[in-house]
């Protein structure tokens, strides 16, 4: 089935995917035939991308900083806005950095971090032990640590004070806008991942009240957000004492704010 498809299987599937509501249905269905080993696998696969369930769970993996990062079947699927937080950090990061990737979903961030940097000593949190499991298969050849928690709260005591990097993707879709979102997030994305309470910012606050204690002196707080938050993010990092700027990238429609440690 890897081998290059007929056209009328291609035009089959992409008809097939397109009336399922699929925007990208020829890249989609290239994916699938390319993945595919068999002509029955083939048609399971199809049939579950047209019931809903996003591609990455499907095909098993998503395309993240041009590294393949393995998707567990109910874990996150990293976003292509992210990237643009990954290259904010990266221009940041010096080789050797101790960087903390917090709400690590399949742990891409960190993955693509540790590709890119060398010699990063890499961590990553997350409360969704599913998740965990998935991002410990994507570190593996990295060399980071993954662990299972709420935020911190699993994180060795020694790195306080000594993180040059803390990155987070954390929930930030308001509670009410839950129900809002595509198919292939609210039902097949664990809902913890998702929702950021009343004003979608409940986790981002606690991330950036307790990162001072964490970075190290010049380290930096990288937090992902929406345009709308922005504002309301940079404020609660200029409370927690760090200098706040925010970057946003409109191709990627993504936005990040991102808090210096200084002395």
């Amino acid at each position: 089935m890897s081998a290059s498809p007929s056209l009328s299987s291609l035009s089959h599937i992409v008809t097939t995917l397109r009336s399922a509501g699929c925007v990208f249905a020829e890249d989609e269905a290239r994916l699938l035939l390319s993945a595919a080993r068999t002509p029955a696998d083939l048609a399971a696969m199809v049939d579950r991308r047209v019931h809903g369930l996003p591609l990455e769970h499907v095909l098993g993996w998503a395309d993240f900083c041009g590294l393949r990062i393995a998707v567990d079947p109910g874990v996150f699927v990293p976003r292509p806005r992210t990237q643009f937080l990954v290259g904010q950090a990266i221009a940041l990061a010096r080789p050797g950095a101790v960087v903390v990737d917090l709400c690590c979903g399949t742990g891409a961030m960190g993955v693509a971090l540790a590709a890119t940097v060398d010699g990063v000593a890499l961590h990553a949190v997350d409360i969704d032990p599913v998740a965990v499991r998935c991002a410990r298969r994507n570190l593996a050849t990295a060399g980071g640590h993954v662990h299972e928690g709420d935020l911190y709260a699993p994180l060795p005591a020694t790195l306080r004070g000594r993180v040059d990097l803390l990155i987070a993707s954390a929930p930030y879709v308001p509670t009410e806008a839950i129900g809002l979102l595509p198919p292939e997030a609210r039902v097949h994305e664990p809902r913890v991942a998702l929702d950021g309470g009343t004003d979608g910012l409940d986790v981002v606050r606690r991330v950036i009240a307790d990162a001072p204690r964490w970075l190290a002196p010049d380290g930096h707080l990288l937090v992902e957000t929406s345009e709308r938050q922005a504002a309301r993010t940079a404020a609660a990092v200029a409370r927690a004492g760090l200098a706040p700027r925010v970057a946003a990238c409109e191709d990627l429609d993504a936005t990040a704010v991102i808090g210096a440690r200084r002395g």
